[in-house]
């Protein structure tokens, strides 16, 4: 619970004649990140530019971790380029590469070319590589010693190195061995280089057997394969096992979570808004959401064309149209359940594409308890209906066949969009209702002309 000093604090306020340290106080009367957040995004580009004046390198480091990376690059824009290159230069290379990415180029080249050459230089061969890529988002500033050195020699080393590239609990947890061509070798605990006889060669020490990714691997996979073997930090490594840098455990946490965020939108048929809800605007949400509806309105319209070329029989047994909402609202519910537990499973590498049968036996037996159930009601729902036996086994044998149709469509769906290396989280909701529906009634029809007198020989 804020205090009302904390509360009576606004950075609008104090801005115009703020110094260095009235910033550091108002981001310790803030009450959290999201409070920050909200009232940096309400500053103007001159009140930004103000910021940036006088924020000094600790103070810019603190408060632009609290920011989104929109936000930060929108802030740093504002700035004097020189003032965004002092204090981009001070972040840590993944949080500064992270806001570089989401600014324009002009702006962007600006502040790069503002900063020193080899911090510039380090920025710019991060932000070359793709941005679902590993390499996008290494570090490259690993400590790496080379195998013919003295244990003595390579502590000495690594101290210079440790002050020098600004290293971390995450950066420092291995050592990387490599020959003098940076060709990666194997890793050493930086404790056995410690305790180990100042007279021994690191190559006595290391270990060859690590594991590594290339730069253009997923980063979702990457970071998913650092935390399946429970590794802190792992070296991202070019085709001829030169070592470019590392991907560490809080970066791989920051992908998973915002791979998460992503499927949980595209599950609900909308592109991700890349920004915090509350600053998108209606044009925004309009570009984000439009082209999954038009897809889907296309792809509805089979709907009505099954409804048309099934004309006939709705008109001899009326009492057919009253459970179409019922029963494709049930199948796509039905596939939806499956495809958000599998999704997730898919993205926590829980399940594979070897997988499949096991995937699709559980969910058509799981499916199969799931028919009976929902046969059992929609004959309760037929018999308050009044529609008569032969309508109401119609129903029943229906759905009971919808949910199995859909537990199997939906049980493929995620794992083979997988192999082929698209997102399964395509398979969204609003999808797999849709394919879904026109599939459903043709079953509905087809079981109808089966079973129900009327519709024989139409």
């Amino acid at each position: 619970m804020s205090s009302p000093t904390s509360a009576a604090v606004r950075l609008t306020d104090i801005l115009p004649t703020a110094a260095p340290g009235e910033i550091q106080a108002w981001l310790r009367s803030v009450a959290g990140p999201a409070e920050r957040r909200h009232q940096v995004s309400r500053l103007s580009r001159a009140e930004l530019r103000r910021l940036g004046e006088v924020l000094d390198g600790r103070t810019a480091e603190i408060l632009l971790e609290s920011l989104d990376d929109e936000l930060a690059a929108r802030a740093v824009t504002a700035m004097d380029a020189a003032v965004a290159a002092t204090l981009l230069a001070g972040l840590d290379t993944d949080h500064a590469t992270d806001i570089l990415r989401e600014m324009r180029a002009p702006a962007r080249d600006s502040v790069l070319s503002a900063m020193p050459a080899d911090r510039s230089e380090a920025l710019r061969r991060v932000l070359e590589w793709p941005r679902e890529s590993a390499a996008a988002h290494m570090i490259p500033e690993a400590l790496a010693i080379t195998s013919e050195l003295t244990v003595a020699d390579a502590v000495e080393q690594l101290r210079r190195d440790a002050v020098e590239l600004r290293v971390d609990a995450h950066t420092s947890a291995y050592i990387y061995v490599t020959d003098r061509d940076r060709r990666l070798l194997g890793v050493a605990a930086f404790r056995d280089l410690v305790l180990a006889d100042p007279g021994r060669h690191v190559s006595e020490l290391m270990n060859d057997d690590l594991l590594w990714v290339s730069p253009l691997t997923d980063a979702e996979e990457a970071a998913q394969a650092l935390e399946d073997h429970n590794l802190v930090a792992v070296p991202v490594v070019d085709a001829d096992m030169r070592l470019l840098g590392i991907l560490t455990q809080s970066t791989a946490a920051e992908i998973a979570e915002e791979e998460a965020t992503e499927d949980a939108e595209r599950q609900g048929g909308s592109e991700p808004l890349d920004m915090p809800y509350l600053r998108a605007s209606p044009w925004h949400l309009w570009r984000k959401r439009i082209g999954w509806l038009l897809l889907l309105f296309v792809a509805e319209a089979y709907t009505g064309t099954v409804l048309r070329h099934f004309e006939e029989e709705m008109e001899a047994v009326v009492a057919l149209a009253f459970f179409i909402p019922l029963l494709i609202g049930t199948g796509g519910n039905t596939g939806t359940q499956i495809t958000t537990t599998l999704v997730r499973a898919l993205a926590t590498g829980d399940v594979r594409f070897r997988d499949v049968p096991s995937i699709v036996a559980k969910e058509l037996s799981t499916g199969m308890l799931i028919a009976l159930t929902m046969a059992l009601a929609a004959v309760i729902r037929a018999w308050t209906l009044g529609v008569g036996p032969e309508v109401t086994l119609c129903v029943s044998l229906t759905i009971g066949a919808i949910v199995l149709w859909s537990s199997f469509i939906a049980s493929i769906l995620p794992p083979l969009l997988k192999k082929c290396r698209l997102d399964p989280a395509l398979v969204s909701a609003p999808a797999i209702a849709t394919i879904v529906d026109g599939t459903g009634l043709i079953i509905y029809f087809w079981i109808a002309h089966l079973t129900l007198a009327q519709l024989q020989g139409l």
